[in-house]
Formats: structure tokens, sequence, C-alpha cells
């Protein structure tokens, strides 16, 4: 009890000198927190996390739901901010467009996580003309030269498919795997057509003489014949998916996302991130070098922790390739 009221105290008092700190400072430099922000930090990330950050913490209402509003209510929006906070935008120009910018991002993320939720929860449908669309694309894409010879058949797992149906493979994450696949096989194709290659055709890892030592004979009867690092392209695809949209969900690829989109960032966006990582685990599993595929969990665990710890840098944009126009810079 003791412990907790010290706390509660801590806190109080924290919140408090806080906000006096504000006070004493939005008095010595005649600007408001937003302001100070918006011209002492450069556009992206670092930017629209600050204010992010500050309109939630705010004791004000209108301010704390600033964050929410509908992207057709982002110029009114901003014309409330400036006069809760007293700021005259005939003086300011410039801070309102920096605000706008950074509120389009914001409200933006919000609703690519509403769409992206929305793809994940929708079960790939075999009666549906437009779904049966999509997944023969994505087999033309990757195998131009092979025609499918029908559409429940063996040729499915040419592209990493478990069984002769591909449908059952799209349970964990609904439409949003289909979409992604056939995005990198139709955008990034030779790229995609390389991992696929790869993934089919692995390269064999050399046994070292320590790792052999430490097999028991039924050990190593059990893995002499499975010693190819390659997987099941389409598989992997879906689980990259997941670990896509957990990153997305969380808030960790804001970073990503807000250095690379001048506005709100789009479904397209999410895709070439997908792309992204797909390019950068397999080159993650072949540096890994991994016994056989019983490993995939470690490695993907481990591939995970790396791109978390390459997006808490604020400067951070895992695709650059795809950045936001020059236009960013004068926002």
């Amino acid at each position: 009890f003791a412990r907790m009221f010290v706390q509660v105290c801590l806190y109080f008092y924290c919140k408090c000198l806080w906000r006096c700190l504000k006070f004493v400072v939005r008095k010595l430099t005649g600007r408001c927190e937003l302001q100070r922000i918006c011209y002492n930090t450069k556009p992206g990330a670092a930017r629209t996390m600050k204010i992010e950050a500050s309109l939630k913490a705010s004791k004000s209402k209108r301010l704390q739901t600033s964050v929410s509003v509908h992207p057709d209510a982002i110029e009114k929006t901003i014309d409330d901010i400036m006069e809760l906070k007293r700021i005259n935008p005939d003086i300011n120009p410039q801070l309102g467009v920096s605000l706008q910018a950074c509120l389009l991002q914001i409200v933006g993320y919000r609703n690519l996580i509403a769409e992206v939720e929305k793809l994940r929860r929708e079960p790939y449908d075999s009666e549906n003309p437009q779904h049966e669309e999509m997944l023969l694309k994505l087999w033309k894409c990757l195998k131009p030269n092979s025609p499918l010879k029908a559409r429940i058949s063996k040729q499915w797992c040419e592209i990493g498919f478990q069984g002769d149906d591909p449908k059952t493979d799209f349970r964990g994450m609904g439409l949003l795997g289909l979409y992604n696949l056939v995005y990198f096989a139709e955008w990034d194709t030779e790229i995609a057509q390389q991992v696929l290659s790869d993934s089919l055709h692995p390269k064999y890892r050399e046994v070292t003489k320590k790792e052999l030592s430490q097999f028991s004979k039924a050990e190593w009867e059990k893995k002499k014949f499975d010693k190819a690092i390659g997987y099941s392209f389409a598989i992997v695809g879906i689980n990259i998916t997941d670990l896509a949209y957990n990153l997305l969900v969380s808030g960790a690829l804001k970073t990503h996302f807000y250095n690379v989109a001048p506005e709100a960032p789009t479904l397209t966006h999410f895709q070439q991130t997908f792309c992204y990582l797909m390019h950068e685990f397999h080159k993650f599993w072949i540096e890994e070098d991994p016994l056989d595929i019983m490993e995939f969990n470690r490695v993907r665990e481990k591939f995970h922790k790396r791109i978390l710890k390459q997006l808490q840098n604020p400067e951070m944009a895992l695709c650059p390739h795809f950045a936001a126009s020059e236009s960013l810079i004068n926002m």
C-alpha cells in the first residue's frame, strides 16, 4: 500500500511539475508545445510522433480527440487547435500546414489498421470470382511459363502451398495474405521469382564436424536427408504477412510510415513494406544457415527483433526506395 501511495503521489507530482514547466516555457518563448515541436523538429516520424504524443497527453478533450477525426474534418480540426491555443494563423501560416501533414499521417495510420484488419478478417471464398481471379494471378506471375492444369492441383505445392487447394492456407491471415503475395509477385516480379526459385532449389549446407559430434545416431539419421535450407514460399509469405500485421497494430511501423508517407499511409505502403520484409527475411534466412525448416520459428523471432530494433530509430525508413516525394521536406 505504501509503495502504491508513493507511486500515485509521484505521478501527480510529475504531472503537475510537467504542466508548470510547459507553462513557464510558453511564457519565455511565446510558443506553445505544438509550435515548438513543429519549428524545432524536422518533418517525418520524429515530428509526427511528438505531435501525436502531445495531443494525446493534452488536458483538452478537443485536442485528445483530434488524433481520431475523419480525414475530411482535419482542416476544421486544425482551425480548432489554432483557436484553442490562441495562435494567429496569419502570423504562423506554416504551422497549420505542418500540423495538417502530421494529422493526416496520424489519422491515416489508424484508418490503415482498420483497412488491414478488415482484409485479415475476410476469409478466402472459392465461390467468389474476384478471390479466385487473384489466386490465379498469383500463379501466373510466379510461374508464367507453366500453365496451371487444374484449379485443384498438386502444382500449388510448387509455389509453396501445403496442399492441392490453397484456400485452406489463408485461414490465419484471410485475404490479407493473398493480397500481399499477389502484390509482391506482380510489382516485384523479378525478386519474387528469384526468392521462389531459391526456396525450391536451396543450397545444401555443410554440417560441421562440431555439429556432427553433437548429434546422436538417431538424430543424424533423422536429419541427414533434410539439410536443405529451402522453405515453402507461399506459407512463409502468409507468415511474414502476420509479422507485418503485428508490427502495424503494435505501432512499431509508425516510424517507417511517418518517414515515407507525406500524408496518410495507405494499403500500398503496407504492401510495399511486406515486399521489403519478404526480401530481407529471405536474405536473413540464408545468413542464419538453419539446419532444417524446424528452425523457422527461431529464425523468424530473431528477424522480428531485428526489425523492431531498426524501427526504434526515429529516422528509420525500412524501404527508402518507396520514400515520399521531396514535398515532405517543405511541410
